[in-house]
């Protein structure tokens, strides 16, 4: 398979990213009240270099802290949040990308609070849905996007999966970009893997452990 530039896939992530997929919503209306120890758990719960191995390019990046859900009708509240720490990393190679990302809220009640208006809510498929069929624009098509089962690694563990046809200059390619949110403790974790629909099956297996890994970072990171 001839290779898709580093910057397609990425661009795909980042419009994602921006159309607001991430656990905490609306983090743009929530108070951004980041602290050193925040911060610190934070980083600690993200995927570092040696837990990609060989072949991965990339590292941390500054996460994106004011994006918002992808559709005018729904707008959760998010103005009771407090969010205390966030990073994020990205990694990739040819067609794959992953972007994982932790943030840290000020208390358990407020995971949970979020988690009801941003991942349970009835009206949050359909806005996320539109939000990355409208983010990928003349470069593709969405195919479908909906829940898909995920081992209940955390107390709260819900996935995605959209699947997408883009444009590249080898033709089109089927790709599948997966996101697994995960709510503990103090915590909101994302893991977005983005990769060639045929890769499916052995990426269901490193993100599992990956998303395991993160897990059990943020249960003993003190956050």
């Amino acid at each position: 398979m001839r290779r898709v530039s580093f910057g397609l896939l990425a661009a795909v992530v980042v419009a994602l990213l921006s159309a607001g997929v991430v656990a905490a919503g609306n983090p743009g209306k929530e108070k951004i009240a980041l602290t050193k120890a925040g911060n610190k758990h934070a980083k600690a719960e993200v995927l570092h270099r040696a837990d990609v191995g060989a072949g991965w390019k990339g590292g941390f990046k500054k996460p994106t802290l004011s994006s918002a859900m992808p559709c005018s009708n729904y707008r959760p509240k998010q103005s009771d949040l407090v969010l205390t720490g966030a990073a994020e990393s990205v990694w990739q190679k040819p067609l794959f990308v992953i972007d994982n990302e932790a943030q840290v809220l000020k208390t358990v009640a407020m995971v949970r609070r979020d988690w009801r208006r941003t991942l349970v809510a009835p009206q949050v498929l359909p806005c996320l849905r539109d939000g990355f069929s409208a983010s990928l624009g003349s470069t593709g098509k969405l195919i479908s996007f909906g829940r898909v089962t995920f081992p209940h690694i955390a107390p709260e563990t819900r996935a995605f999966r959209a699947v997408a046809k883009v444009k590249t200059s080898a033709g089109p390619l089927m790709l599948d970009v997966d996101f697994v949110v995960l709510g503990l403790r103090r915590n909101e974790l994302t893991l977005e893997f983005t990769a060639p629909k045929a890769a499916r099956g052995s990426v269901k297996r490193i993100e599992t452990r990956w998303a395991r890994l993160l897990a059990s970072r943020a249960a003993h990171s003190g956050g």
